[in-house]
């Protein structure tokens, strides 16, 4: 039986979000996006219960971030701004638990605020998602 399309809006629209925000964030990198892409397929896949089970090396190969340090580093710099908890198990099959939070920091309401940090005012006029085009 298939899902019905309202049921995947939510998590799309909560994805979107995130990601955005994270584009917004002069302190991120792709490498932050890539983990938390990887984060959101891990959630899809346990069927978007929370909290749920992710492992180091599925989440690296997802998101193809080859060294451990940058993989925690990236980890670490996402809990820290409050997009998700995360719980480490040290047991390589049961994983570590992930749960999804507001972010700490508020969202930028106005692009302009954090584009001269990412590279000048060409970056405030850029559209970001289909609702500003």
């Amino acid at each position: 039986m298939m899902t019905p399309i309202t049921d995947l809006l939510t998590p799309l629209a909560e994805y979107s979000a995130g990601v955005k925000r994270i584009s917004l964030d002069p302190a991120m990198m792709a490498t932050h996006v890539s983990l938390f892409t990887a984060l959101f397929v891990c959630w899809q896949r346990s069927g978007y219960v929370s909290p749920f089970n992710v492992n180091r090396r599925q989440l690296m190969a997802f998101s193809k971030v080859a060294s451990i340090a940058t993989y925690h580093k990236c980890l670490r710099e996402l809990e820290a701004k409050g997009y998700f908890g995360y719980k480490p198990s040290y047991h390589p099959r049961l994983g570590s638990l992930v749960w999804w939070m507001e972010p700490k920091e508020p969202y930028p309401a106005d692009r302009a605020a954090v584009a001269p940090a990412c590279g000048g005012a060409l970056l405030a006029r850029l559209p970001i998602g289909d609702s500003e085009r």
